[in-house]
């Protein structure tokens, strides 16, 4: 399979959206219409497009569309002697997935932060996700933080 790993546009907002739903992790997104989700899908991609602060990586296969994406900000911090990036999301299709296309998505990021001059990546991935349970991201070299906890203020 040929897959094109490349910056998202923001046509992508609907295939992107289509993705997310096809997880089925978001309460939000399965009660409401395909339109609405590619809507705010849309709104956030354009926030992020237009600050040099956000970026997104989509995979592409030629027949079956997008699937997957990842998506990094870049966070200054006063004590680092460089920003950081922050990886919100990585999601592979189902039918993607086992092939090295999250370790792909990755990768680039890396390289970016290496560009940017950031000094560390950081994301969340939760103990009752698959990848979690298979070591995804420490067989990718990174390190479980023993003595962090990560907490969450929902403002809605």
């Amino acid at each position: 399979m040929e897959i094109l790993v490349r910056k998202v546009q923001p046509e992508d907002a609907p295939a992107l959206a289509a993705l997310l739903r096809s997880i089925g992790w978001f309460r939000r997104m399965q009660n409401e219409p395909v339109e609405t989700t590619a809507q705010l899908v849309r709104q956030q991609l354009d926030q992020c497009l237009s600050q040099g602060s956000h970026t997104v990586y989509v995979a592409e296969e030629a027949e079956a569309g997008l699937i997957g994406y990842v998506a990094v900000h870049w966070l200054p911090y006063l004590f680092l002697a460089g920003p950081e990036g922050f990886i919100s999301d990585l999601f592979i299709h189902e039918s993607g997935r086992g092939q090295g296309l999250g370790s792909r998505l990755l990768k680039v990021v890396i390289e970016e932060a290496k560009d940017r001059g950031c000094v560390r990546l950081q994301l969340i991935n939760f103990r009752s996700r698959e990848s979690y349970q298979r070591g995804f991201y420490s067989k990718a070299g990174w390190q479980e933080r023993p003595d962090g906890a990560s907490f969450v203020y929902y403002l809605e």
